[in-house]
């Protein structure tokens, strides 16, 4: 077999926490790996064997949910307000360039054809009343055969 050989319980002394801590953790593994009975362990922990059993799902439980997948990269602080306001204010920038530009296009278009407007405005306000005989050509007088 090649590589390190397995550290088992005795790898709990390097941990932290207290040596109550420390001795129960090595226990409860000493228990999982085969090396000691339940019974043993109770003794050398001077509690009952359902409160090992507790002991021993809470260790587990917590172990289980440590070890769960955790989204990749820091996680993304919240911006300051100084940040927000800085944000705020560049999307108002773009909003009134969008608004300059549409106005620069509509002058434009104002002093490139403004014939264009002043019909527009001809035809809305000068309509003809409906009694008016229709000017142009005279009627033709009908031709009898």
């Amino acid at each position: 077999m090649r590589g390190r050989n397995p550290s088992g319980p005795e790898f709990v002394a390097k941990l932290q926490g207290s040596e109550k801590a420390k001795q129960r953790a090595r226990v409860l593994l000493e228990t999982l790996s085969g090396k000691c009975r339940v019974l043993e362990a109770c003794d050398k922990l001077g509690i009952k064997e359902a409160r090992f059993d507790q002991v021993r799902i809470e260790a587990l439980q917590a172990l289980v949910t440590s070890l769960e997948e955790k989204p990749v990269g820091r996680p993304a602080r919240p911006a300051t307000p100084a940040e927000e306001e800085n944000r705020q204010l560049r999307e108002q920038i773009v909003e009134l360039q969008g608004q300059l530009q549409a106005t620069l296009v509509r002058a434009e278009m104002a002093v490139i054809l403004p014939q264009v407007g002043a019909s527009a405005e001809k035809k809305t306000t000068a309509s003809r009343p409906a009694s008016h005989p229709r000017q142009g050509r005279p009627p033709q007088p009908k031709r009898s055969s």
